[in-house]
């Protein structure tokens, strides 16, 4: 685990640290192993060259030393984490980040509409570059899609500063919603659509979460993202970390 409060410099998520972490997650796992790979933090996105991305743009994690190491580009994450993992083992991202819809490069995206119908888009790079596992399994929740932001809000939990979406994922799974991915994706949505951010701080701070949010003064503007390296029935495969 790595925090912006440690005294130990491993121990920060530093570039070089989140790396190590990366590594260490996936090295030596073999079948029956569940890997759970969780950041909840700054995101962003950059300008791809290579016509690989849908929207043009990579998605990245932003370390703590970003500004003079640079950024985590999602194409790497995806070769350390994702591309390693061997048949029998299974990966769940949760990533609670701006931008964050497609960090870690999977092949299919679950686009899923306010009623839950879904279908799942192919963002498979034209170059023909493998994005998929070698035999495992790649699930990952993120908290927004690839153009959106994701808030830190005090309007979920009314006590402290949470990220809305990591509140979301543990509010699902401890009101039972947790039994398949579909179920898990449509209340983590509704949670946070029905977010009323206007709690205890008045018209200022709304018109800041607005401004923040691109939204209007009633919930969040953050839909909640499932990407997979193969596409299944979201309403018949049940959630396990």
């Amino acid at each position: 685990m790595l925090t912006e409060e440690e005294s130990d410099p491993y121990r920060r998520p530093t570039k070089q640290n989140m790396r190590m972490a990366m590594f260490w997650l996936v090295q030596g796992c073999q079948a029956g192993d569940s890997l759970v790979f969780h950041y909840s933090g700054h995101g962003s996105q950059q300008r791809n060259y290579t016509g690989d991305e849908v929207d043009g743009y990579d998605e990245t994690l932003c370390p703590s030393d970003f500004e003079t190491q640079g950024m985590i580009v999602d194409d790497e994450i995806n070769a350390t984490i994702v591309r390693p993992l061997p048949t029998g083992v299974r990966l769940h991202a949760i990533v609670d980040a701006c931008h964050s819809g497609t960090v870690l490069d999977l092949p299919f995206l679950c686009r899923m509409d306010r009623s839950g119908k879904y279908v799942w888009e192919d963002h498979r790079p034209r170059s023909g570059v493998w994005k998929g596992t070698n035999g495992g399994e790649a699930i990952s929740f993120s908290g927004c899609d690839d153009d959106q932001t994701s808030a830190d809000t005090s309007a979920l939990s009314k006590i402290t500063s949470t990220g809305a979406m990591t509140y979301a994922f543990i509010q699902a799974i401890e009101r039972g919603h947790g039994n398949t991915y579909g179920n898990m994706l449509n209340a983590m949505r509704s949670t946070i659509r029905n977010t009323d951010n206007d709690h205890g701080g008045g018209i200022v701070t709304s018109l800041i979460s607005m401004l923040l949010t691109g939204g209007s003064l009633g919930g969040l503007r953050q839909e909640p993202q499932l990407t997979a390296n193969q596409p299944f029935d979201v309403y018949t495969k049940p959630f396990s970390l």
